[in-house]
């Protein structure tokens, strides 16, 4: 672990006031951990994105990934980090929080890029697709796949014709020692990097026509059935209108990333030795990509759709990584397995098999969460907010004890008894992925 305890010691404990200003109401994009901030290194006035963490083992392994990826020409820069007390205005006392400073970006996101451009070719959506590419052999050649490749983590460096386009938010990304091939899940292994395939196909085909592979005409907060079943059997087509001048070697290149069984789909080595990010031809027609993707609700439509996509490839790729109960080391697990359960009386049971049975309870409470965070469910009379709060509050219940999942439902405006505010379920189902996986595979996170 040299890498771990390399970065260990990048890390300033020293104010970062003492160097930057920080400009804390422009905000350049919110991911799932907050807002990215502008801040100006004193001594030279440059500007930097900095990226603000509360201080805990998933951060700072994000951290960690983040700076053995960040050599790489298509990948941001990270500049420095810094271990400080911070404390924003809604708290009452200062967090212990990770304060990253990257490069700025100043040409902004994919496809916000794409839509400014009146004449975007093929030629140009080839050579992005390559940049993008090689950021992706970069991570998984160290055995590291991302895991939220996205339009919004795709960053143009400036604003002129040739800028670089690089891979930035670290957040979900792991590293595959090949140690979740155990011998009760082998035959269901999946390399996580499959994942990072697979949305570099969604990308290309919207970078090329302006609009999802599995488009449904029907708009709602989640992927509605009819395009879930479409994603799930790779159904997907080339409607003339927008791809007759399009190449087949370009429609070839997203057949092979869109195939449904991911050990089918192109390597990363398969989609740089392509014919259609190598082609000498001109490929100068103009897509009609550009013109849909002027309109945001559009855009908008289309991120949400793969953001969900890869929520669920997130939490399918957890499925196969947890270990079996009785072999987890985890203090909250152990614990409950020391107490037994609790009945409403207060006297605690000391039964070692009633507490590995309430352990399984909790954790199928938290993955009921994330069930109807992305396919709400109600029943008659019942609006989807309220079984929300109701399967909540059943996890809240049996995961009390869990750090991470207190610290989280503050954030959220949970009171015990349900949300006081809107929820981007998006952004709970990713948390609540999180806890399961702190609660069965990380005993030093706790």
């Amino acid at each position: 672990m040299s890498e771990q305890s390399d970065m260990e010691k990048a890390i300033k404990e020293t104010s970062i006031l003492e160097e930057y200003n920080i400009n804390w109401t422009q905000k350049l994009g919110a991911g799932i951990s907050g807002p990215v901030r502008v801040c100006v290194k004193k001594a030279t006035q440059e500007r930097f994105a900095l990226k603000i963490l509360l201080d805990r083992p998933k951060a700072r392994n994000e951290v960690r990934l983040h700076m053995m990826c960040a050599t790489h020409p298509n990948i941001v820069q990270v500049i420095e980090v810094f271990a400080n007390s911070v404390q924003f205005p809604h708290e009452s006392s200062p967090r212990a929080r990770l304060l990253i400073v990257m490069e700025m970006m100043e040409g902004g996101e994919l496809f916000h890029r794409i839509s400014q451009h009146r004449h975007f070719t093929e030629k140009q959506a080839s050579q992005v697709t390559k940049q993008i590419a090689l950021a992706l052999q970069h991570c998984h050649s160290l055995n590291i796949a991302h895991r939220d490749l996205k339009p919004e983590n795709l960053l143009f460096k400036d604003n002129s014709l040739d800028a670089p386009v690089k891979l930035c938010d670290f957040g979900f990304a792991k590293i595959d020692q090949g140690d979740l091939m155990t011998p009760q899940f082998t035959p269901y292994y999946v390399a996580p990097q499959s994942c990072d395939l697979w949305s570099l196909g969604v990308i290309i085909y919207v970078m090329l026509c302006g609009y999802p592979p599995f488009y449904s005409k029907h708009h709602s907060r989640t992927i509605p059935k009819d395009m879930r079943r479409k994603i799930m059997t790779g159904s997907f087509e080339f409607p003339e209108e927008e791809w007759s001048q399009i190449s087949e070697m370009a429609k070839d290149v997203v057949r092979k990333l869109l195939k449904v069984k991911p050990e089918e789909r192109l390597t990363i080595e398969g989609v740089l030795d392509h014919p259609w990010l190598n082609s000498t031809e001109a490929l100068d027609n103009v897509l009609p990509s550009a013109q849909l993707m002027m309109d945001k609700a559009v855009v908008a439509g289309i991120q949400q759709a793969h953001a969900e996509q890869l929520v669920n490839m997130r939490i399918q790729d957890l499925k196969v990584s947890l270990k079996p109960l009785h072999s987890v080391n985890n203090p909250i697990l152990r614990k409950r397995k020391l107490l037994g359960t609790k009945p409403k009386d207060g006297v605690y049971i000391h039964d070692h098999e009633n507490g590995a049975e309430d352990s399984n309870v909790a954790l199928e409470k938290l993955r009921d969460v994330i069930a109807q965070c992305i396919l709400p469910q109600a029943g008659k009379g019942e609006n989807e907010d309220e079984k929300l709060n109701e399967v909540m509050q059943e996890a809240w219940k049996y995961n009390r004890e869990c750090k991470l999942l207190r610290d989280s439902l503050q954030s959220f405006s949970w009171n015990g008894r349900g949300f006081t505010d809107k929820v981007d379920r998006l952004k709970l189902a990713e948390i609540v992925k999180q806890v399961i996986e702190e609660q069965t595979t990380s005993p030093e996170s706790q």
